[in-house]
């Protein structure tokens, strides 16, 4: 398997290599813009980008932030800047003014690419309370003009002052090592932190993950993470460009509508939360659906029963289904299954190390915990981030001296180095004086017949200190009351893992990559 750091050496010289191996092949196709963009094409528009943003005083080493959904222009700008060597800064589209002024400002972004009207959001506006001296450029990719910001277009003409050899010899000078993006976390404790990454890891990570994937030229890919994810940026828009498949943006994340693409479009790959599929296969009506350019899936960062997987291939028509495991501060990916694991593994386990990485579960004095013992797991290799961005602190409080970093994350290993994830520390609760974990606790509860989808979290109790609060959906025309999930849990389960409480929901609180807002659903639980 050839290694992404030798082979593409960085992003600038990814989008060459792939204009010159694929050619007048498709590389972009946005439906709602009615704009495709062949791989040569895309290099043209790249190179036009990145033309403007050294017109408009980027420098190597400048952060360029871009705040806007999965569309053709974020891809056309992310490149771009990267292209005029500086570093990417991807911002959630669903932050607030705050939040996005704090993630601008921590960075130092000195250039805004934005939106107007996406989700009825005025993304400018909502930053007119904040003062960010350094933003000194900022754009509106899609959407009505807005004062004091340039439209695209504007902002491609003023490329038209920079000589376009000019622009190509920036490019080829990116360095291996310098850094290709800073995403921040999502900030679950205290302020997020920006994860500082570079072209050489990203490149060899999802090399490597695409070949696992079984990602190939011709492959239709519906990207529904979103691009200020890793996954949707890494193991999207880099994947794409490193295999020569056809990347597809969709902007929201809607069960409906990805069931609508999939025969339109021809989708042969398609990515998406546990909660996604589960929805797809609790439907009445699948057989009216064409499904059969389905090919490959990537699926996990939630509870899964095996029947889904074995779903997703029988009626789905899945040919490899993968699950994996990793966070922004390794890339993006740390562990993955392998296609040709039984579903059973790629249902219950988040996959074994990549090839390069270390994975290990220690106890809390970082010594290794027997095989099958819970611990935290930590991870070492070249997949680890630089460190946090201006936080030495949080830096050396989360990666060790031996260089392991620590997760934050409680998991097992089995003898084959498959790993599952119980849960965060942060989300385990204390019944009685047992450690319960709501992802194993909810593992158990997707395999009764009438749920769909169930989240699990801990709410304060006066007797026991912490109780199970679970949020059910049903199956469509399945019947099942609370007490009677409660009693059939009573007899599938420990006592203490048992909700104490079973509410049935239309639907979960989601953030934009689909994973449940488990702190909304604390805060509704409340104590017992």
């Amino acid at each position: 398997m050839p290694r992404g750091d030798l082979e593409f050496a960085t992003t600038p010289r990814l989008v060459t290599i792939a204009a010159e191996r694929w050619g007048l092949d498709a590389a972009v196709i946005d439906v709602d813009a009615d704009v495709t963009l062949t791989f040569r094409a895309l290099a043209d528009a790249v190179l036009e980008a990145a033309r403007a943003f050294t017109a408009s005083g980027i420098e190597p080493g400048d952060r360029v932030a871009v705040w806007a959904p999965n569309i053709w222009e974020w891809v056309v700008g992310a490149l771009g800047a990267q292209s005029a060597g500086a570093v990417l800064v991807p911002l959630n589209t669903r932050f607030k003014g705050t939040e996005a002024a704090y993630v601008l400002a921590k960075s130092g972004a000195t250039a805004l690419l934005t939106v107007n009207g996406f989700l009825d959001t005025d993304y400018l506006e909502l930053l007119a309370a904040h003062d960010l001296p350094a933003l000194r450029t900022r754009v509106v990719l899609r959407g009505s003009p807005a004062a004091g910001a340039l439209t695209w277009s504007e902002f491609l003409a003023r490329g038209e002052a920079v000589d376009p050899q000019r622009a190509r010899t920036t490019a080829l000078a990116v360095q291996t090592d310098a850094m290709s993006d800073l995403l921040f976390t999502s900030g679950t404790t205290g302020h997020p932190k920006g994860v500082r990454t570079t072209h050489a890891q990203n490149l060899r990570a999802f090399s490597y993950w695409a070949h696992v994937v079984g990602l190939r030229h011709g492959d239709r890919y519906l990207v529904i993470n979103p691009f200020f994810h890793a996954f949707g940026y890494k193991a999207g828009i880099l994947a794409s460009l490193m295999t020569g498949a056809t990347l597809l943006p969709h902007a929201v994340f809607d069960a409906q509508a990805v069931l609508d693409r999939v025969p339109r479009d021809r989708i042969s790959m398609l990515p998406g939360p546990p909660a996604l599929f589960q929805t797809i296969l609790a439907r009445n009506d699948l057989d009216q659906f064409d499904l059969s350019s389905l090919r490959l899936s990537v699926t996990g960062a939630a509870a899964i029963p095996v029947s889904m997987i074995e779903a997703m291939r029988q009626r789905l028509g899945f040919e490899n289904v993968v699950t994996g495991y990793g966070l922004t501060e390794t890339c993006g990916i740390a562990t993955m299954c392998r296609h040709d694991d039984d579903a059973e593994t790629i249902a219950t386990t988040s996959g074994r190390a990549i090839d390069g990485i270390d994975v290990e579960v220690v106890a809390d004095d970082g010594t290794e915990v027997p095989r099958g013992e819970p611990g935290e797991i930590v991870v070492r290799g070249y997949n680890v981030m630089l460190g946090y961005f201006d936080d030495p602190a949080e830096t050396a409080a989360t990666i060790d001296a031996a260089g392991w970093l620590h997760t934050g994350d409680i998991g097992t290993m089995d003898e084959r180095g498959y790993i599952k994830i119980t849960d965060r520390k942060k989300d385990m609760f204390i019944v009685g004086g047992f450690n319960a974990y709501p992802a194993e606790i909810e593992g158990l509860m997707a395999r009764h017949p009438a749920i769909a989808q169930v989240a699990v979290v801990g709410v304060p109790d006066t007797r026991l200190g912490e109780v199970g609060y679970a949020f059910v959906i049903l199956r469509d025309e399945a019947q099942a009351t609370p007490d009677e999930i409660i009693a059939w849990c009573r007899a599938e389960m420990a006592n203490y893992k048992v909700p104490r409480v079973v509410e049935v929901v239309t639907e979960l609180p989601l953030n934009a990559t689909g994973k449940v807002l488990k702190y909304e659903l604390r805060a509704r639980g409340g104590p017992s």
